[in-house]
């Protein structure tokens, strides 16, 4: 077993909390649930744009395992069940809010980073097989080795266009 101080170390206790708290969906419900009031299953369902039924109840039930989120259920005809956050979930509600804030700040920033990265790993688009064109790479076999025996560098799958 891994270094137990150590939130990067597989089997560190904080790993598996930040593996909960960062993931997609817990960060969301934990967002709306910030505001201190309760909320019903189907609100939550509505604000949390995207989330199935099944996928909001798995969230809400591991939030719960750790002590994060509260289930009341109201002894009434239908029942009403109501979620909030615990004394502990409360205490995140700083960190995602700084998670928010930044991500407000900086989605300019970051959509343009991704529209960079995406023009510089995107081979160039062209009608025909000229010679400058990338159809011009080296064929190469499963093992990366051009027609000659000579290894070639393998950067991208060619596929034909289609017509």
């Amino acid at each position: 077993m891994g270094d137990m101080t150590n939130p990067d170390a597989h089997g560190c206790p904080s790993r598996d909390i930040l593996d909960r708290i960062g993931d997609k969906w817990s960060v969301l419900i934990l967002g709306e649930l910030a505001d201190g009031q309760p909320h019903r299953f189907s609100g939550l369902g509505r604000q949390v744009e995207g989330i199935s039924e099944k996928m909001l109840a798995q969230t809400l039930r591991y939030l719960e395992q750790d002590g994060l989120v509260e289930r009341t259920v109201y002894p009434e005809v239908p029942p009403r069940v109501e979620y909030a956050l615990t004394e502990l979930g409360r205490t995140l509600r700083r960190p995602l809010a700084s998670l928010r804030e930044w991500s407000l700040t900086h989605a300019a920033d970051v959509a343009a980073a991704r529209s960079r990265y995406a023009d510089q790993v995107r081979e160039p688009v062209t009608n025909s097989r000229s010679a400058s064109s990338s159809w011009d790479a080296p064929v190469t076999g499963a093992a990366g080795v051009a027609a000659g025996g000579a290894a070639a560098p393998v950067t991208a799958a060619h596929t034909s266009p289609s017509h």
